[in-house]
């Protein structure tokens, strides 16, 4: 079921390119120009390497600077942040000693730790926190911080964090935020980033490869390695490079975890990294956006349409026609985290309840060609996936095939993502999400989100799941709000899962596959978010070589 786009790079560029980079330590085979990476020799020497080249993808088109949205999906690597989530998600302080929120839940004091230097040698103190704060928010970007109202130093170790109104989720910027030098900061900051996380950036050559070396000044664990090298590279060529021995850890689609590559071990990582089907909500009734494009799908704004095709179906063939066994059935974005309401998954694969839920919303096939029709519609829409994702493909043909049967038929389209901002409102698409942040759940179903970026694109609105956000969201701490955000997905009456609205049909989470060398511990993998940034490196100060 899967399509490989080839890739352009030959053995002799690539060579050239780890050449460039310098290769590591370990000696690696040698490719003769013209010749075939998978003719090349595979055996891996165990002699340790202070270097570590990755191909894990990952490139930002826009830079390393976390004020305009770099670490959000994962640790920022170059930076440190406040606070991050343990291997085991549960909160714990990073340059924060701790911190304490006022009783009205608008005011966070934070303690910050007094030994921190940036990369360059320059302390970190409160006023850099309060700096990259007050950035973020000025700039207006994907970093959500629509709460927010100001930040400012009280001392050079406590900073003063002040909200508009009282925001549960707020504790996840003080996770995802990195903290940028004051000092620092300028228009090239992205490209040349200054911070006090374990490594810092020597060399960025776009497209191709960056560079990174240890941070000196780095308060934490030492980490194992002086310099670590990211190859960015389509799928074939990166697997190519693991399978000649030229990287020790290599990112591969879940169609590809079954391969075996010498001296590496497959490392599947459970994530919420999901891949669902956005309904446009509302009928086409000639409404378009500001910037002129469509609005509305009568089909899917059908309730029937849209819960028979959850119903439908079989997610665990999913997860194993196409991802070869490395995932798990999705019933919604936030699956199996702790603000995730269980009641959700709900037995699929019933066509005779999908086809109970298509009668009882009247839909017909009158003049037997096959295809359900309700009054003048017919039961077809077109689904777009982005071209280049072959999974996303893949799920979007057996997802068709599965409806089929019950007279509804999904026509595919391959689009550029240029092409799916024009096409999002109107048709249906596949998309993909999986956040530690519960904000996502809300960017994606509140209706002040509608048509905001990518984010509810389907203009989905129901007042009652309106009501649970806002609650859920104006709690004061993350356990407050669990119960709302549950009854968002489902209150035993209404919600925004299949059980309800169906404003999605979610199909399934991605394990995260890679294949690492035998001689690289890479500790305890924690669920991976969504596939943005380098996810697999958040614990990359525990990454050990176990060879001599």
């Amino acid at each position: 079921m899967r399509t490989f786009v080839r890739s352009i790079l030959s053995s002799a560029a690539l060579a050239a390119l780890l050449a460039g980079c310098a290769a590591p330590a370990r000696p690696v085979p040698t490719v003769a120009p013209g010749s075939s990476l998978g003719e090349a020799p595979t055996a891996q020497p165990k002699a340790v390497s202070r270097e570590l080249v990755l191909a894990i993808g990952g490139e930002s088109s826009e830079g390393y600077d976390p004020t305009t949205g770099w670490g959000r999906y994962g640790s920022p690597l170059f930076q440190s942040t406040l606070l991050a989530r343990d291997n085991n998600l549960n909160i714990v302080n990073d340059l924060a000693e701790g911190y304490t929120v006022s009783p009205d839940g608008l005011v966070w004091t934070v303690k910050v730790r007094s030994d921190v230097k940036f990369s360059d040698g320059r302390p970190l103190t409160a006023k850099d926190v309060a700096f990259t704060f007050n950035t973020a928010a000025k700039n207006a970007s994907v970093v959500d911080l629509t709460g927010f109202d100001s930040a400012r130093a009280l001392d050079d170790t406590t900073v003063e964090l002040r909200l508009k109104y009282p925001q549960s989720t707020f504790v996840n910027r003080l996770m995802t935020l990195g903290i940028v030098p004051e000092h620092a900061y300028g228009p090239d900051y992205a490209r040349n980033p200054i911070g006090s996380g374990p490594f810092k950036l020597v060399q960025w050559d776009e497209g191709q490869q960056l560079i990174v070396e240890a941070n000196p000044y780095y308060y934490g664990p030492k980490p194992a390695f002086d310099r670590i090298v990211f190859l960015f590279m389509g799928e074939d060529a990166a697997f190519a490079a693991a399978k000649a021995g030229q990287v020790h850890v290599v990112s591969v689609p879940p169609a590809l975890g079954k391969q075996q590559l010498p001296n590496m071990r497959a490392l599947p990582v459970d994530s919420v990294d999901n891949r669902g089907i956005m309904f446009p909500m509302i009928p086409d009734t000639g409404r378009k956006t500001d910037k002129g494009y469509p609005i509305g799908n009568t089909v899917t704004a059908d309730r029937a349409i849209r819960q028979a095709i959850n119903y439908a179906i079989n997610r665990q063939a999913l997860v194993e026609g196409v991802l070869e066994g490395f995932g798990s059935p999705a019933y919604g974005p936030v699956d199996g985290l702790p603000w995730w309401e269980p009641a959700t998954a709900f037995q699929d694969n019933d066509l005779a309840r999908a086809q109970q839920l298509l009668t009882e919303g009247g839909w017909q096939d009158t003049n037997g060609d096959g295809v359900l029709e309700k009054g003048d519609l017919k039961a077809e829409f077109t689904l777009v996936y982005p071209a280049s994702d072959s999974t996303r493909q893949s799920l979007a043909l057996a997802v068709a095939d599965m409806v089929k049967p019950l007279g509804i038929v999904i026509n595919l389209r391959g689009a550029s993502w240029d092409e799916i901002e024009t096409l999002m409102h109107s048709h249906a698409v596949l998309f993909g999400w999986g956040s530690h942040d519960q904000t996502e759940m809300y960017n994606l179903y509140h209706s002040s989100m509608g048509g905001q970026g990518w984010y509810n694109t389907g203009f989905y609105a129901n007042p009652i799941v309106d009501g649970y956000l806002d609650q859920a969201m104006r709690a004061l701490s993350e356990q407050e709000a669990l119960p709302f955000w549950k009854k968002a997905q489902w209150d035993g009456t209404t919600g925004f899962s299949a059980l309800g609205d169906a404003a999605w049909a979610w199909l399934v989470n991605l394990d995260h596959v890679y294949f690492v060398s035998e001689c690289l511990d890479t500790g305890k993998q924690r669920v991976q978010p969504h596939g943005h940034g380098w996810p697999i490196t958040a614990n990359i100060v525990e990454w050990r070589w176990t060879c001599e």
